[in-house]
């Protein structure tokens, strides 16, 4: 199971640098621009990176069902660390050892916060009103998040954009789940979920090509990877019931968790490389 997963890790982090790549071959937008897409969807270096990011999908798929959520994807988490090294190769320059600073701090933050976490299902189809609070408050958190990162400048606003990206895949995934709880044929097809679903996609994507044009690879590929399952797991508790493993010294390690995370990020904005 864990082979599995690295080679899923691999192929994601390879994905992302080939995407990252691409997009800084593109005009640099200061906020997310849908011109940017109509872009990167004719370069063929930024299609190219589809191929290991399905097969990483797939790879992951496989994991999971051989294994624990808490394992699979604190192992996923360890592409951070193949992606700097690949970015790094691609452009022919020495790692940045502050990058892979950030992403040691990022990655045992979120290893120790999924398993401290120890989430545990709960209801499979949500009702509509449970979406309420989380989708406006995401809306507004997104919405925030692009009004400042216009007032940065590279890796700061790379890390930002890659924080709201993140975010919005959670929603995305969390959104599939709920469709996949509840199909039924053509009623799923004509439900708000699934317009709300292709919008949020489109958005995240919008994001996450964005910050790829700022910075190196590190500070926006640790604030999507690090945001995503910290979203995931809130969002599993407020719209699906979901319940975590909750007693005094759980909670205090998650505290210490989430700092933990959030310093990842912090260091991976703090770069002072623009390129």
């Amino acid at each position: 199971m864990i082979p599995i997963a690295l080679a899923a890790a691999f192929c994601f982090a390879l994905a992302s640098a080939l995407h990252q790549r691409a997009a800084k071959q593109q005009p640099q937008y200061r906020v997310p621009d849908p011109r940017l897409l109509f872009r990167l969807v004719r370069s063929r270096l930024w299609l190219s990176g589809w191929i290991p990011d399905s097969a990483g999908v797939a790879l992951q798929v496989v994991a999971l069902r051989l294994g624990p959520l808490a394992v699979v994807q604190p192992v996923m988490a360890s592409g951070l660390f193949m992606a700097v090294l690949i970015e790094a190769a691609m452009i022919r320059r020495r790692v940045a050892a502050r990058d892979l600073l950030a992403v040691a701090v990022g990655v045992a933050g979120l290893s120790a916060f999924l398993v401290l976490a120890d989430a545990r299902a709960g209801v499979a189809t949500p009702s509509p009103g449970a979406w309420i609070v989380p989708l406006s408050g995401a809306a507004l958190v997104i919405t925030a998040g692009v009004l400042v990162a216009y007032r940065l400048t590279g890796a700061a606003r790379g890390a930002l954009l890659g924080m709201a990206s993140g975010l919005a895949f959670s929603l995305a995934a969390a959104l599939v789940k709920d469709v996949a709880g509840r199909y039924h044929g053509l009623a799923s097809v004509v439900s708000w979920r699934l317009p709300a679903l292709a919008v949020i996609v489109i958005v995240g994507l919008l994001l996450n090509q964005t910050a790829f044009q700022h910075g190196r690879l590190a500070a926006p590929l640790a604030a999507v990877t690090l945001t995503d399952p910290v979203a995931s797991v809130v969002i599993g508790v407020t719209v699906f019931r979901e319940t975590l493993a909750v007693d005094p010294v759980r909670v205090v390690g998650l505290v210490i968790a989430g700092v933990t995370i959030a310093a990842g990020i912090w260091f991976a904005a703090g770069s002072s490389a623009r390129g």
